[in-house]
């Protein structure tokens, strides 16, 4: 099994929003989980590749929720709106704020 940072249904481009962004390759469906973004390890908070590379939006089209993996505490990529090819993939930048919200 080969390692992949993200899932076939994204891809890294030059971003319209600022630098390089997340964008949608396959048509994806509202509620979508896209992967984890982001992890505790002891007191840090840390980026997956996901995480690094999605764009802020006041209108996004994800959100980060709250989870777990193995009992670690992680943030997963959900998609709000159905995604089409070609749109970049955003969310709001509240996630280091405050890491207990629950799965909606």
């Amino acid at each position: 099994m080969t390692y992949r940072p993200l899932p076939d249904c994204v891809t890294i481009r030059k971003s319209n929003i600022n630098g390089l962004g997340l964008h949608c390759v396959k048509h994806i469906v509202a509620g979508t989980e896209i992967g984890m973004s982001h992890f505790y390890w002891g007191e840090k908070l840390m980026r997956t590749p996901l995480g690094g590379f999605y764009n802020h939006s006041d209108d996004p089209n994800c959100k980060n929720v709250a989870g777990f993996w193995h009992q670690l505490p992680v943030k997963y990529l959900i998609t709000t709106k159905p995604i089409k090819p070609g749109d970049e993939l955003t969310a709001k930048y509240s996630l280091y704020k405050d890491f207990s919200d629950k799965w909606e």
